[in-house]
């Protein structure tokens, strides 16, 4: 971020935020703004609540005088709320400012049941992970919502969701900000962000182990497939929202196989957790989902790790290409079936069809953060975009400060 003369207090909230200047003079040296420009500046952001004072930092001038007070972001005078739906079951919580889960909930939630439910009965789980966490509704600054499809980032709106019947084009947005007021007496005005799974764990994921890495892909292997890349520490989304759909990429292995998009030989379609499900269904194994697949293989069970590892495999084909594309620092493999037996298999196929310049300097990981990933890069997305230099200001004259 580039700052001068004219940075405002939104300028100087994300030098704070960042670690980049923490100090009064830090700021100054910064900015170029004078002693008394700076503390005007901070005086709006300490009347909001959004700073405050830490301890003294050491002394930096060699002749001594009193150590300068250290600025930090006051995470405490705001919640956030965040939901990650999948198929057939959702996760929610409620969030500090800089992503301690407070609060949180799992549970049925079917997405085959269409958005108004869904997002109804999330407004209900919001109304109370807030009296369990013990805050009010007028604390939650916004909302994040992770959601099993391609998202219109502009509008919040899922696009054509191979998955999601009845989710194309709804004002996904608008419904859950209602289902929030409705159910817990919450602001009516409250901002709501909504994104891709596989984008907000990979986001939650990098910013939170690896932040360092420019390049970070993150590939989400349950019911359905998807992935997620974070770019220079933002989402790459694409153009409309596309990017990282590699579960609808056509595979050899699939040429018989119906995907649910209405296509044949879809890399979801033979690698997924849904198509291992139905091939131990086919096979006398009863499993409906992914997450039915997860359970047989935490227990062991020698078909379902032999399925994974043959998933793996068909996976790994597909992202010998991703890899060479992007060149990540990072891949991750991330939901139901990111277990051995399915990481062994990746590995093979990755290695074997990926050149060695692209692989080089690759690290091969599973989460870190679990089942808790969405639900991170969701509160992570909100607090990003509410707290940005622009919209910091723009928060702040609503404010009156």
């Amino acid at each position: 971020m580039k700052v001068g003369s004219h940075a405002g207090a939104g300028e100087l909230l994300e030098l704070v935020r960042s670690g980049r200047a923490t100090t009064r003079g830090a700021l100054q040296q910064a900015t170029g703004l004078s002693r008394a420009t700076v503390g005007q500046r901070l005086d709006r952001l300490f009347r909001a609540g959004w700073l405050r004072e830490g301890a003294a930092g050491p002394v930096d001038s060699p002749l001594g005088g009193r150590p300068s007070m250290r600025l930090e972001f006051d995470d405490e005078h705001a919640v956030v709320l965040a939901a990650d739906l999948d198929t057939r079951h959702a996760r929610a919580a409620v969030l500090s400012l800089t992503g301690e889960i407070l609060a949180e909930h799992t549970g049925t939630l079917v997405i085959e049941d269409g958005p108004d439910a869904v997002l109804d009965g999330l407004g209900g789980w919001f109304a109370e992970l807030l009296e369990k966490a013990g805050h009010p509704a007028g604390a939650v600054c916004g909302i994040g919502l992770a959601v099993p499809g391609p998202v219109d980032s502009d509008t919040g709106r899922v696009v054509q969701p191979p998955i999601m019947p009845g989710w194309d084009g709804y004002d996904t947005r608008g419904r859950l900000a209602r289902a929030f007021t409705e159910h817990a007496a919450g602001p009516a005005a409250v901002p709501v962000l909504v994104d891709n799974d596989a984008n907000l764990m990979a986001y939650g994921e990098q910013r939170t182990a690896y932040p360092d890495c420019s390049a970070f892909a993150l590939v989400k292997v349950s019911t359905g497939i998807g992935a997620g890349v974070v770019v220079g520490g933002s989402i790459y989304r694409g153009v409309d929202g596309g990017a990282g759909d590699i579960g609808h990429i056509r595979v050899p292995q699939g040429a018989e196989a119906l995907c649910k998009c209405g296509s044949y030989g879809c890399l979801a379609a033979v690698a997924s957790g849904g198509a291992v499900a139905r091939r131990l269904t086919e096979a006398g194994v009863p499993a409906a989902s992914g997450s039915d697949v997860r359970d047989l293989l935490a227990a062991g069970h020698p078909g379902a790790m032999a399925l994974a590892r043959e998933a793996g495999r068909c996976v790994g084909d597909v992202l010998a290409t991703v890899v060479t594309l992007l060149n990540p620092g990072v891949l991750m493999i991330a939901g139901d079936l990111a277990g051995t037996p399915f990481l062994t298999g990746v590995r093979e196929l990755l290695y074997q069809r990926a050149l060695p310049r692209s692989t080089a300097h690759l690290d091969v990981v599973t989460s870190r953060l679990g089942e808790r990933a969405g639900l991170v890069g969701a509160g992570a997305l909100v607090v990003e975009y509410l707290y940005a230099p622009e919209r910091a200001e723009e928060r702040l004259a609503a404010l009156g400060v």
